[in-house]
């Protein structure tokens, strides 16, 4: 029996976008998203804002919080660093699903419908997007820094003993219900990482599609070089835990979905 929680259908998505200091492109991304996904679909987009967001990022927030009402909800973080964002607002989703990306473009909007579709068609499963599956490439992304992903990659999918190529890629869609119910420990960019490593030591079916790597035209990102060390750390924990030791006290099967606290 599997001790994590089962969704047998897709209702409608969470669609998070952490924010920093991105105007045009986040306006770009939810302009696409709107385009392509029906609204039916569309529960909520979660903007998560902090103390680093810009004032000019986070005006751009507020005008599509004006334009589209009750579509948009700001969440203002509490937790630091962009793993406290998305832990935060893995815990506020509405949605049946929810999908994770950037709002810097670097995750392409475009492939969000195709998402979707995958998750309709398999609601249990998490969907995630691939840099190294044919028809995908990376753009503006440094030879060096192409080898050691590569490396990467291979090595943590021959540890995890999976077929998938990308396993660093935050561009997913998820089971609300089945990122509510697991323990996550990082804060930092490393737990990107951590939201793949985690379902896979709990048996959970993953699906990858193609996708393109963009890098960012606007803003800096704030992943500095040797936070990266830290996805080592998060891959071989991860790996040799027990799989009750990954789940939050109580979580099973058919748990009780977190009730969030919109304040």
């Amino acid at each position: 029996m599997e001790d994590y929680p089962h969704v047998q259908r897709f209702e409608s998505v969470t669609i998070v976008l952490p924010v920093i200091n991105e105007t045009t492109s986040l306006r770009q991304t939810v302009d696409i998203i709107l385009r392509d996904v029906k609204r039916e679909h569309l529960k909520e987009l979660l903007i998560v804002v902090c103390q680093k967001t810009t004032p000019e990022a986070a005006a751009v927030a507020a005008r599509l919080r004006q334009e589209l009402g009750n579509l948009v909800v700001v969440h203002h973080q509490r937790l630091p660093f962009l793993g406290g964002a998305m832990r935060e607002a893995f815990d506020l989703a509405r949605g049946s699903h929810l999908i994770m990306m950037a709002s810097d473009l670097e995750t392409d909007p475009n492939d969000v419908a195709t998402m979707i579709s995958e998750a309709q068609k398999n609601p249990a499963c998490i969907i995630t997007a691939s840099r190294w599956q044919a028809g995908a490439q990376f753009q503006g992304y440094s030879r060096i820094k192409l080898v050691c992903n590569w490396i990467f990659q291979r090595s943590f999918s021959i540890l995890y003993a999976t077929k998938l190529s990308d396993l660093t890629f935050a561009y997913r869609i998820f089971p609300t219900r089945l990122v509510q119910s697991i323990r996550w420990e990082d804060l930092r960019h490393s737990f990107l990482f951590e939201t793949l490593v985690k379902p896979l030591r709990l048996g959970v079916p993953v699906i990858e599609i193609p996708s393109t790597w963009r890098a960012r035209t606007e803003g800096a990102s704030q992943n500095t070089f040797f936070s990266n060390f830290a996805y080592f750390k998060i891959g071989l924990r991860t790996r040799f835990a027990s799989r009750q030791s990954i789940l939050v006290s109580g979580a099973g099967p058919s748990p009780e979905p977190r009730q969030p606290s919109l304040k």
